[in-house]
């Protein structure tokens, strides 16, 4: 019976481990050289992101048995088992961080939003939008069936960026109700022409979604140039 190894990452490990009694600088001569290296760097950040705690020795005797044809120590039906158990641990672990990510951006987003509030510029809207006017135009607004094109940038509220028009030296399109909340309702209060500066609580963005830049529960911050209506 073939083991069905959980993800990619324990497949490589297996392959890519070398022993750790014999650590040598190794020359990069070759592609095979290059190609096994990069293998190598990927793992260990996967296995840095992760957090894995595993045995070195066992993990290159069990690489170097199977790569030789010896006996295993361990039935196929047993390293299921530990794989399986290994699998829950580390889906465990990642809802734990999640939560406590989620619980703590929450916080960080709530005191932001409270002491940005009181800066001068700023409008607060009912909804919990904050917004700055950078510039004003005098075009039209877009209503909720419009489509609009824009420049933007995009912050965490400590100034990190993890999104750029600008970078990609070219604006995007996208229907006023195809965006996060935050910016639906941003769009129909803004002309033509207009720059804003958007300060969005994380339930009018990505909510307590992992996939939100910053992670679960994040307050963002836009730049946003309304460009034209389409």
């Amino acid at each position: 019976m073939k083991l069905q190894y959980f993800t990619i990452l324990i497949g490589l490990l297996l392959i890519g481990c070398g022993s750790p009694d014999n650590q040598q600088a190794v020359n990069l001569e070759t592609a095979k050289d290059s190609i096994s290296y990069s293998i190598g760097v990927d793992i260990g950040k996967n296995m840095k992101t992760q957090e894995l705690e595993l045995n070195e020795k066992a993990l290159f005797e069990g690489w170097r048995s199977a790569f030789n044809g010896e006996d295993l120590k361990l039935t196929d039906e047993d390293m299921l088992s530990a794989l399986n158990s290994f699998r829950k641990e580390l889906q465990e672990k990642s809802q734990q961080k999640a939560k406590a990510q989620a619980v703590e951006n929450l916080s960080k987003g709530e005191a932001f939003l409270a002491e940005n509030a009181q800066k001068e510029g700023v409008v607060s809207t009912k909804s919990g939008l904050q917004y700055k006017v950078v510039n004003q135009g005098d075009g039209p607004i877009p209503t909720i069936k419009d489509k609009v094109t824009v420049h933007y940038r995009g912050t965490l509220i400590d100034g990190e960026e993890f999104d750029s028009s600008y970078k990609r030296g070219q604006p995007t399109s996208f229907p006023v109700t195809g965006v996060i909340k935050g910016w639906t309702e941003a769009l129909q209060l803004m002309p033509v022409g207009s720059k804003w500066e958007l300060f969005i609580p994380s339930n009018l963005a990505y909510g307590n979604s992992p996939r939100s830049p910053g992670g679960p529960n994040s307050s963002l911050v836009f730049e946003v140039e309304l460009i034209g209506i389409e």
